[in-house]
């Protein structure tokens, strides 16, 4: 029997084709990679240099020191073309960490987050949205932009945009310009909630629930939450997922509205839809903890998933500076970030007495 050696062609055009991209993203990720430890190392450094030195100052957590070095390179030296693919995969690290901090909640916790925290996060969508529509209108910007403004600012930032655009038939243009304020405003947030929440004096709980409800993309609520501490940052993943999880409805009704004026696809399943736009990195989440509660994974394997979802977040904060270019972000304009901005405050302030009144009232 005569053999024959496969021949490049005999592979099939998509292994090929993975395997290219693949490759492709090696670079990016040992970016992600390299700047995420050297956050590592800096919090461990400057911490014992302070501790050696007997200064008195405040931890500086490795989030911080990651986003820092990737903002410093970003809009320094720049980032080439090679690494880009690598770097555009922190979204999907932020949602693996997401799904692994899972391990570290028993559904009870969970519930914790409560009937009020939950009227919070409605309450917050309804503010954010009518800010936004007003303060768009009142700049004269063009009705669909003010849209994506609105579905970003009120849910999950760049994600709802980009879910937001395919359902209204928006612009690339108006998505673009929207995004680079939610980014902007993202950027500004991560740095001044802890100082606030530290300044005034806000409880872990109080902080992490004000950031999940406030701060735009999921990165940033995330990243803030652990900087201000490990509490603080659970919290907030448990009120911004709540958010998140409301894509689908707010995406729906924006499409609605849109198409009976004639300038969106009309929605036929409405089911499907939701099901389409609803983020999956929640369920996973909620099933991780529903297993953990369970009791069906070992406390060790518990602690080990904990740790993995502290290195998914390592690369997720170093993609955070690595992404955030601020000359690209000024050439967009000014008109959409003022409205963003403006829209931001509101929400801000709006959502800090809301939960500085239920803290007092009533309990968290």
């Amino acid at each position: 029997m005569t053999t024959h050696a496969a021949t490049p062609s005999a592979v099939p055009a998509s292994s090929s084709d993975f395997a290219r991209k693949a490759v492709g993203l090696v670079p990016g990720l040992v970016l992600l990679a390299v700047i995420g430890y050297a956050g590592k190392l800096a919090e461990t450094w400057f911490t014992e240099i302070g501790t050696s030195n007997g200064w008195s100052f405040p931890k500086i957590e490795y989030v911080l020191w990651a986003i820092v070095f990737g903002l410093i390179i970003t809009n320094t030296v720049g980032i080439h073309p090679i690494f880009k693919p690598g770097i555009a995969t922190y979204e999907f690290w932020l949602k693996l960490g997401i799904v692994l901090l899972g391990a570290r909640f028993l559904l009870g916790d969970v519930l914790k987050l409560g009937g009020v925290s939950l009227a919070l996060v409605v309450i917050e969508l309804f503010v954010a949205i009518g800010v936004v529509v007003l303060i768009g209108r009142w700049f004269g910007l063009g009705p669909k932009l003010i849209s994506l403004l609105a579905i970003g600012s009120s849910i999950c930032g760049v994600s709802a945009i980009i879910a937001g655009k395919g359902a209204i038939d928006a612009d690339d243009e108006d998505a673009s310009f929207a995004i680079a304020a939610i980014l902007a405003l993202g950027a500004f947030g991560l740095f001044a909630y802890p100082a606030i929440g530290h300044l005034i004096g806000l409880s872990a709980h109080e902080f992490g629930l004000w950031a999940g409800l406030a701060v735009d993309n999921t990165a940033e609520a995330t990243a803030a939450g652990a900087l201000y501490s490990d509490e603080a940052a659970k919290v907030a993943v448990l009120a911004k997922s709540t958010r998140n999880a409301t894509i689908g409805f707010v995406v729906l009704g924006f499409a609605l509205f849109w198409a009976a004026r004639g300038q969106a696809h009309a929605v036929g399943n409405r089911a499907a839809f939701l099901w389409a736009k609803f983020p999956k990195f929640v369920l996973g989440f909620l099933v991780v903890s529903a297993l953990a509660t369970a009791g069906a994974i070992a406390k060790a394997d518990l602690t080990s998933l904990g740790n993995l979802s502290r290195w998914a977040f390592l690369l997720t904060f170093a993609g955070v500076g690595l992404s955030t270019d601020f000359r690209a972000i000024r050439r967009q304009g000014l008109r959409p970030f003022a409205v963003g901005a403006l829209a931001e405050l509101t929400v801000t302030v709006v959502t800090l007495g809301l939960v500085v009144a239920a803290s007092a009232w009533i309990g968290l």
